[in-house]
């Protein structure tokens, strides 16, 4: 135990010294890792939805296992209970996941709404389950003209928000109209090699972190919170 002595306002029982052992897990998950993929837009030929397919074709190269969530159904949220099906579909696939990609149009230099009702219906706890913390994240947008930054931007504050583990790397295809063919793949170029090196970043945090994530998480001030939570109670039923 470190010296706390110059540390008057920590616990001194609930402060950890992190331990690199503890990051070197004695059992590795052997399953494909899980990953969820989520588009912004509705449209027939959505390229956010394009660019998720591409990304799913590739991850699936790379041993992963893939889900795409539609979008299609879902109602906005606080319009409908959480028991809503597309609700539960959208849960369900996170607490499955162990990465998530986020793929979205910019609209008016922003995120679709499309893309931020689903971030919206994922609950930062769930009881004891937290679905989204010690995740990986790996965030994409396409864009009508020029290429921009702004929707992954936000998609990364939304990610840090969500506690997620969001890679360095990132992808955004401008005038996106110009890089799928008519069947919907996308076309070679140096746009298809960056989601290439986005997707590959991707799998390598998640196989890194997701044995581990469990402690990567942990934190003095939520071990204090839930101390203090469990003095509370005994306090009460002492009464």
């Amino acid at each position: 135990m470190s010296n706390l002595g110059d540390l008057p306002n920590v616990s001194a029982e609930l402060f950890h010294v992190p331990e690199v052992d503890r990051l070197s897990p004695a059992a590795l998950a052997t399953h494909a890792p899980r990953i969820l993929l989520l588009y912004g837009s509705l449209r027939k030929r959505s390229y956010s939805k394009l660019l998720a397919l591409e990304a799913a074709r590739l991850l699936q190269a790379m041993g992963a296992e893939t889900r795409l969530f539609d979008p299609t159904g879902l109602p906005l949220p606080d319009a409908e209970p959480d028991t809503h099906p597309k609700v539960q579909e959208l849960r369900q696939l996170v607490q499955w996941s162990e990465g998530m990609v986020w793929s979205s149009p910019e609209r008016h230099g922003a995120m679709s709404g499309i893309m931020k009702a689903q971030i919206d219906w994922i609950p930062l706890s769930q009881g004891s389950v937290r679905p989204t913390q010690g995740k990986t994240l790996a965030v994409m947008q396409v864009s009508g003209g020029s290429q921009s930054f702004n929707a992954v931007n936000q998609l990364r504050v939304l990610g840090r928000w969500m506690r997620m583990i969001t890679i360095p790397n990132q992808s955004s295809v401008a005038k996106a109209f110009n890089e799928f063919d008519e069947e919907g793949r996308m076309k070679p170029s140096a746009f298809y090699d960056r989601v290439v090196d986005v997707m590959e970043e991707l799998i390598k945090f998640t196989l890194l972190t997701r044995d581990v994530s469990p402690y990567l998480v942990d934190r003095y001030s939520e071990r204090k919170e839930s101390a203090d939570e469990l003095a509370r109670r005994v306090s009460f039923r002492a009464i």
